[in-house]
């Protein structure tokens, strides 16, 4: 069974290659892209101290002495402690070997991938984690598609047009709640979403919270500058 306790704690996946976004991570790990001037892991403690977390375990790994630096200059606004992967362990292996150095072990803990940019109210994803009495929730996004999409009626006739809509699927937004007992089901090497995502579906065990806000992966350089662009919108006060 899971808490109802508010969630304090969260760690923050930071260490990926980030190889399609070079040339900018040649010099500087992923979540150090900077979108509207601030990297995105600085948006995350921000968002995250908003949300009422005090301490943070970032997972650091390519360009770690570059990450750890930039931490460790500017006062951040949660307890934060950095963890190094001296090899690659895989994203659900990253997360259990960062997971086991969170000052709660009795607590849930949030956990994020270090390429999200996202504003939403974190806390009703607790709530609702809690709610289901699950041991992983996940929060699922809709990207818009890259596409126009054609709309028609029942007898085939075009009706509409609509520029990248939201994708009618929800995806794995790399932003998860967890029971403190998921560090007993993660594995020590591997993904996470191949191993013991799967076996909590079949058990019922896992839940999938429903993102309304906004969410965006940045991936590629074309992320960044829409992002910074979409950012940018929703912080004007006529923005809906």
């Amino acid at each position: 069974m899971t808490s109802d306790l508010p969630v304090r704690q969260a760690v923050i996946l930071a260490g990926g290659q980030g190889s399609r976004l070079k040339p900018y991570t040649d010099t500087i790990p992923k979540v150090m892209i900077e979108v509207a001037g601030r990297c995105i892991i600085d948006h995350q403690l921000e968002w995250l101290a908003e949300s009422g977390v005090t301490d943070v375990v970032v997972s650091a790994g390519h360009l770690s002495e570059v990450l750890l630096e930039h931490l460790d200059s500017r006062e951040q606004p949660v307890r934060l402690q950095s963890v190094i992967e001296d090899e690659p362990l895989g994203r659900g292996g990253g997360l259990k070997y960062a997971g086991k150095h969170l000052s709660r072990p009795d607590e849930g803990w949030y956990a994020l991938n270090g390429d999200i940019w996202t504003r939403f109210d974190l806390r009703a994803m607790a709530a609702y984690h809690a709610e289901r009495q699950a041991v992983a929730t996940i929060g699922l996004a809709r990207p818009r598609l890259p596409w126009g999409v054609v709309e028609l009626d029942g007898y085939g006739r075009v009706t509409d047009f609509v520029e990248s809509p939201p994708s009618p699927y929800p995806i794995n937004g790399g932003i998860y709640v967890f029971a403190p007992h998921i560090l007993d089901l993660l594995p020590d090497v591997g993904d996470h979403e191949r191993t013991t995502f799967p076996s909590l579906a079949k058990d019922r065990r896992l839940a999938g919270f429903p993102i309304e806000g906004y969410w965006r992966a940045i991936d590629t350089a074309k992320d960044i500058g829409e992002a910074a662009k979409e950012f940018a919108s929703l912080r004007r006060p006529d923005a809906e």
